[in-house]
């Protein structure tokens, strides 16, 4: 009941435009902690939208990519542990936008054929599908 009554106010303050405050990293891991304590499961924040994402994925990146897996690389697929053990930087939204962004080996760069949006929508995706398994 707290929690549905803590989200509804969350959601109704989003709504109004407040001043950007930065939160110190201790006072950041001391709520993340006192939550884990709690109960209260915390949830990574996406940056960016996940169906419009799998739209992206599917129309530039599924010809190498279907199914979460890769084509020309066998053993480096989209799947969760491939990207913790292969992707630059770990399995997180900021380490694959920077591939799509740049490319690397034979994948190619996106970030002159895609929007920066497009991009972190499309990391979304690719984050979400890891996570829940690639269909």
């Amino acid at each position: 009941m707290k929690l549905t009554i803590v989200s509804a106010l969350v959601a109704s303050a989003s709504a109004w435009t407040v001043p950007s405050v930065e939160v110190p990293a201790g006072v950041k891991a001391a709520f993340a902690g006192a939550a884990v304590t709690a109960g209260v499961a915390v949830a990574p924040a996406f940056a960016g939208d996940v169906g419009a994402g799998e739209q992206i994925f599917n129309a530039n990146c599924a010809a190498c990519h279907a199914g979460g897996q890769n084509v020309i690389m066998p053993e480096k697929t989209l799947e969760k542990d491939a990207l913790e053990q292969y992707l630059a930087g770990g399995r997180n939204e900021k380490a694959i936008i920077t591939q799509v962004t740049n490319g690397k080996n034979a994948m190619p760069a996106f970030g002159g054929r895609l929007s920066d949006e497009d991009i972190a929508n499309v990391a979304s995706y690719v984050i979400a599908s890891s996570e829940a398994g690639w269909d």
